[in-house]
């Protein structure tokens, strides 16, 4: 099974919240069929909901070639739906009780050479696969960004019994729907994405606690500033424009030394509810009383127009 390169057509969505949904929307316009499952009430009102709603984003970049809402399907019998697929993508809420059920399950229906991945952030593949004892080697993480048809990253990590050919196929299958899937070839808690944010945000907190600034301000300084750029091409790339003409060579020769220095001056911010209410004033005061699905719209609208110009500049940015 491990080595099978059975093409992907069918994808199964086991769970259809806000994660679940997302995805669904992200895998019909890539032109697949998707069969979802939810035993919540309302499940497949909510679905259609959100798939209609991301759908009209996403028709004005583009569609796959026969890409359709009417490829969407929905069953109240998880047997049923991952039964069917060559893919599973597991998005029910993260509880580690619920989700090991959830794998054991769907490792008792599906046929043999069917992809089993998680949307875990925070629970790890080797803490999900004991319960599979059919074919754990299957089972693996693929972690997104929220919402996940918008946000292109996609954290790919197995578990201990975990094989290399799925992560690989796994890997494949994301990239082939114009995600940016990346391997972390070791578990770590958050897995990383999560970790770069909350080890930035320990900073802005730090600073915003020691008066240095606001919370708008810490957030112009981010967006503004580093955000702007990391937008283009990450931090290491960065240091390497930092270096001139020497490139990273002459950046790491010349300043890490001082930045090292700076780096071990960082400290934590005592997590205060005086703090945590500084924080909620700020940033009602930013968001001049629009609503969340206000401010997330315009995001996502913003989002998809600098993927688009993004796109346009593949062929000299990495």
């Amino acid at each position: 099974m491990t080595g099978s390169q059975t093409q992907i057509r069918k994808v199964a969505i086991v769970g259809t919240g806000l994660i679940g949904a997302s995805w669904a929307a992200q895998y019909l316009v890539s032109g697949l069929d998707v069969i979802a499952t939810d035993p919540a009430p309302n499940a497949e009102a909510y679905l259609r909901k959100v798939v209609n709603e991301a759908w009209e984003l996403l028709a004005a970049v583009g569609v796959a070639p026969g890409a359709s809402r009417d490829r969407l399907t929905f069953t109240a019998g998880l047997k049923e739906a991952v039964s069917r697929a060559d893919f599973v993508q597991e998005s029910v809420p993260e509880r580690l009780v619920l989700k090991g059920r959830v794998f054991a399950q769907m490792d008792e229906a599906a046929p043999p050479e069917t992809i089993l991945a998680s949307s875990a952030s925070g629970i790890t593949m080797d803490m999900i696969q004991p319960g599979c004892k059919h074919h754990p080697e299957r089972c693996v993480i693929g972690h997104p960004f929220n919402p996940p048809h918008v946000i292109p990253l996609v954290e790919v990590v197995g578990g201990a019994k975990t094989s290399e050919a799925v992560i690989k196929r796994t890997m494949a299958f994301y990239l082939s729907i114009g995600k940016k899937p990346i391997w972390l070839h070791k578990s770590v808690p958050g897995h990383v994405g999560n970790r770069l944010q909350l080890a930035l945000y320990r900073e802005v907190l730090y600073l915003i606690q020691q008066g240095v600034l606001r919370v708008e301000d810490a957030d112009i300084a981010v967006c503004y500033g580093p955000g702007l750029r990391w937008g283009v091409m990450g931090p290491s790339l960065q240091w390497h424009l930092a270096g001139g003409p020497g490139g990273i060579h002459h950046f790491v020769e010349h300043f890490f030394e001082s930045l090292t220095i700076l780096m071990k001056k960082l400290e934590m911010p005592d997590v205060t509810p005086a703090l945590m209410q500084t924080v909620i004033d700020g940033v009602l005061k930013e968001a001049n009383g629009q609503s969340v699905e206000q401010l997330a719209q315009a995001e996502n609208k913003l989002l998809m127009e600098l993927l688009a110009l993004r796109a346009k500049a593949s062929r000299t940015l990495p």
